[in-house]
């Protein structure tokens, strides 16, 4: 296991990832919307399926979908705490077998895009099928980075995700943006040089980052196990396996597993490499050191407080809020027919999203290889049960359905995952499931809030002018703004945990 600095090193980093993708979203919202006012309707509905469509991402969905089966598996297993003081070459050969694999998944999944999904008319959307090829390209040229992504993260280079990530967003914005006032007519080839141009950006980051690490003072500081970058590419080693099997074949688990989980839902980027960072895979927690057992459980219960009170609030303002954002955003567009009342069902969705988000990174990094096999087979029975449970909910209520299967899917993951870690901490004096009990007061100022603001939206939205509308977003500020104060009253734990952790350097105590 890793020392202390480790630990805080993981946290800070699992800090950073949420902040990464709070910038992400935003950065995505604003060039959506962007978006929306220069780009025909039609072409909208190719690249990103309207909100009443279900909010499918059709040549994004290739990319996620290629890029997390082809690396998932493979970061689980290199990132977990299998296999201390592991030869790193050995890994980084694993590690190159996720650009092969990604070709076979590419040509798969190209030829499903091509011929089996319904292709939009070529006269109204040209260039569709180009602009698949080269969305499969750009996602694996993301996958030449992965040997370099896995060695940053289990080396706790944290700032190198964050200025990589951001770089390649903010140069993926720009092209995007630049293209559409000056070339609205390229259609798809806009979107498919936007996501060319991340990739590229975030393999480069990191390859100019490597090539000036290697071999460095700091390098040597933080006991870097390479020293040239001819050690990044693969290689036989003499008188050893070309590979570490035993995180072989604890790839081959997850990869099982990952199959499945994409049938249900995207992959998402959480706290899994703090956890695995802190517990040992497959051990009972009576025989693991019982400071790291402490750390965990502590950041595991102020995490769900934290991500429970997130959710909540977005599901109490959601409601009153949804119609007026989907206006302000896209106009009519957006705003009229069944897209409001998709997005509150959503917002909710949003909490279960987020508590089944770190609560399963916790279970995956906690379980042993035997233990992901057999919750393949629950995966398994979650993907059928949820395929037909979407099948009837669609059918009964449109768009909606969906997203009522996807709540019931994740509510039974989150229960699976409740029951593992419940077990785990049995015999243990830690209780983290505690973080699912938000404070009495706290409640009853979310649940206020949800009544002041749906009358405020009854009264005062949406069709009487920007004046009503504005006294609309102030009540629900004032809302928002109590529910934050008692929240710091009352989870008093949870400030603390967001200033030391979250906030490391705004701390003035030491840790």
């Amino acid at each position: 296991m890793g020392s202390q600095d480790d630990l805080k090193s993981a946290s800070t980093l699992a800090s950073y990832n949420v902040l990464l993708q709070v910038m992400f979203r935003l950065l995505t919202f604003f060039l959506n919307a962007f978006t929306l006012r220069f780009v025909s309707k039609e072409l909208i509905g190719v690249v990103n399926v309207r909100l009443t469509k279900a909010l499918v991402f059709r040549l994004m969905l290739l990319y996620t979908t290629l890029v997390f089966l082809s690396r998932e598996a493979f970061r689980r297993a290199c990132l977990s705490g299998e296999g201390e003081g592991r030869n790193w070459r050995q890994v980084i050969n694993l590690l190159w077998l996720t650009l092969p694999l990604g070709c076979l998944w590419g040509a798969l999944l190209v030829c499903v895009w091509w011929w089996l999904l319904k292709a939009p008319d070529p006269e109204a959307v040209p260039h569709y099928v180009p602009a698949v090829g080269f969305f499969c390209l750009a996602a694996l040229m993301e996958l030449l980075a992965e040997p370099l992504w896995v060695l940053a993260h289990a080396h706790m280079l944290v700032r190198l995700k964050v200025v990589a990530e951001s770089l390649a967003m903010i140069a993926k914005c720009l092209v995007t943006v630049v293209m559409v006032v000056s070339a609205p007519d390229w259609g798809l080839y806009i979107f498919s040089a936007a996501q060319c141009v991340y990739a590229g950006f975030l393999l480069l980051c990191y390859i100019i980052y490597f090539l000036q690490f290697l071999g460095s003072e700091e390098a040597k500081k933080k006991s870097f196990p390479l020293d040239h970058v001819s050690q990044l590419l693969p290689t036989r080693l003499n008188g050893q396996p070309l590979i570490n099997w035993k995180l072989a074949t604890l790839t081959w688990s997850f990869f099982k597993q990952s199959f499945l989980k994409q049938i249900l839902t995207e992959g998402k980027e959480s706290f899994y490499v703090f956890f695995a960072k802190v517990l040992e895979r497959g051990q009972d927690v009576r025989q693991q050191k019982q400071e790291e057992v402490s750390i965990a459980s502590n950041v595991l219960e102020c995490l769900l407080k934290l991500v429970l009170l997130i959710g909540l609030i977005i599901t109490a303002f959601g409601y009153s809020y949804s119609y007026l954002a989907l206006d302000m955003y896209g106009g009519g567009l957006l705003s009229s027919g069944t897209g409001p009342s998709l997005l509150r069902c959503y917002s909710f969705y949003v909490l279960l999203l987020a508590i089944n988000g770190v609560t399963e990174c916790f279970v995956f990094a906690a379980m042993s290889k035997e233990e992901v096999d057999r919750y393949n087979l629950v995966m398994l029975g979650l993907s059928a049960s949820f395929l037909l449970l979407s099948y009837w909910l669609t059918w009964l209520f449109g768009g909606m359905g969906f997203i009522l299967a996807n709540c019931c899917n994740m509510g039974l993951r989150i229960m699976h995952s409740l029951i593992y870690i419940h077990r785990y901490f049995q015999h243990s004096v830690h209780t983290p499931l505690s973080g699912l009990h938000p404070h009495p007061a706290l409640l009853i100022a979310l649940m206020m809030s949800f009544v002041l603001t749906g009358f405020s939206e009854r009264m005062l939205c949406c069709d009487s002018g920007w004046l009503l509308r504005l006294a609309h977003i102030t009540i629900g500020a004032v809302c928002l703004l109590g529910v934050v104060i008692v929240a710091f009253l009352t989870e008093t734990r949870l400030v603390q945990f967001i200033r030391t952790q979250l906030l490391p350097k705004y701390s003035k105590k030491d840790t």
